[in-house]
């Protein structure tokens, strides 16, 4: 049974870095693309960033290119967003998401620059992000 925790919310300041952890369990890790969503109140869940199986391809949206570092650690089964200079509009639940990607095809979109939302089949249950003075 795949189960995604995370952790690292918070209610920081602009300018302020956090990081958010994912802990996966229940699958095997290494077999799987992971991504970062997020959702502001009254808005859809956007993509943030996601990670290929082997950490090779990485995928950012433009909002936070520059400012936010996706990586894995294989060997503890853990998911890394680093969020660095925060602004008030990163303020949001962030998700964790993970996917099976044995034929490749996420992996096929990462390297294109996309990481679709719909292929993301097993989610945790969020963490809040809040950004404000």
């Amino acid at each position: 049974q795949v189960q995604l925790v995370e952790s690292g919310g918070g209610l920081v300041q602009p300018g302020d870095s956090l990081r958010l952890s994912c802990a996966a369990s229940g699958f095997t890790f290494d077999d799987y693309v992971f991504g970062w969503f997020r959702q502001a109140p009254g808005k859809e869940r956007e993509g943030v960033s996601c990670i290929s199986s082997s950490g090779g391809s990485t995928y950012y949206a433009d909002s936070v290119k520059g400012r936010f570092t996706i990586s894995r650690d294989n060997a503890k089964n853990t998911v890394y967003l680093q969020m660095n200079s925060l602004k008030p509009e990163d303020t949001a639940v962030y998700y964790c998401a993970a996917t099976r990607d044995l034929r490749h095809r996420t992996l096929a979109k990462l390297r294109i620059g996309i990481c679709p939302r719909g292929d993301f089949g097993s989610w945790g249950q969020g963490t809040q992000v809040s950004v404000s003075s």
